[in-house]
């Protein structure tokens, strides 16, 4: 179905990135990792997905905070190979305090990596896209493109952004071949909530599995964290020419969460 289509994952090294990258090459798609990492695993990461789906498998360890370094990204997947018909906007970060004591390097950070890094990836992305007449853009939102949290000002604003920028990419690539979703998942079990899990509970005097129940978990009514297996089944999925039809949505796979 997506055989011989390339896939740019931004921030696949690990977690959401890495699953989605694997689930797409699986589909046969050509894939461009992202990120940052040790460079031997991340080595061995291509070698894996190449040699286990037969697929080409890039690498550009652009940090997405800077223009130029993007631009570059994009120019290598163009040159190498022949650019990007999927689009992954993945790479995010989160920052925690008061809005009046936020600070402005940290806002200006999470709003550059979680917001603008989308809008450049898919601003460079679509000329070819419309030139071949087909084109797949996901964009990873979150629980919090749609409900706020205190103490989360940037990565909130951020997320609600991505739902605005979805909307309007789904609305100017509908009648080239383009489709633009996001995928906003709830909480996630990645490795770095598990080590969370395990530094709240030792810090609360809690057993880990109430952190899961009590803490992270309190606001999905499943009581379950999505897995990272899921969201990349769901992005396949918008891929598929059975989601043709699904244009500008921001879909929730949280529990419930925004539900309530």
């Amino acid at each position: 179905m997506l055989k011989g289509k390339t896939a740019l994952v931004t921030g696949s090294t690990s977690g959401i990135g890495k699953a989605i990258a694997t689930r797409l090459a699986k589909e046969g798609c050509n894939i461009v990792l992202n990120g940052f990492g040790d460079p031997g695993e991340v080595d061995a990461l291509k070698r894996s997905l190449a040699s286990e789906h037969g697929v080409m498998v890039g690498f550009s360890s652009a940090d997405l905070t800077r223009i130029p370094a993007i631009e570059n990204m994009m120019t290598y997947v163009g040159e190498e190979f022949g650019g990007a018909d999927i689009v992954v906007n993945n790479a995010g970060m989160q920052f925690v305090s008061p809005l009046e004591d936020f600070p402005v390097d940290k806002w200006n950070l999470i709003i550059a990596l979680n917001l603008s890094a989308a809008f450049h990836t898919t601003r460079l992305a679509i000329p070819g896209m419309k030139q071949k007449g087909w084109g797949r853009i996901i964009n990873i939102g979150s629980a919090h493109s749609k409900v706020a949290s205190p103490f989360k000002a940037a990565y909130v604003a951020a997320k609600h952004g991505i739902t605005g920028l979805t909307k309007v990419t789904a609305l100017e690539g509908a009648t080239h071949g383009i489709r633009c979703n996001a995928i906003c998942p709830g909480y996630v079990f990645t490795p770095l909530v598990e080590n969370q899990v395990a530094d709240t509970a030792r810090a609360r005097g809690m057993t880990e599995e109430e952190v899961k129940r009590d803490v992270l978990l309190a606001a999905q009514p499943t009581k379950e964290f999505v897995t990272v297996e899921q969201i990349a089944a769901f992005a396949a999925f918008l891929c598929s020419p059975d989601a043709d039809q699904i244009n500008g949505a921001d879909l929730s796979i949280d529990g419930g969460w925004t539900s309530q």
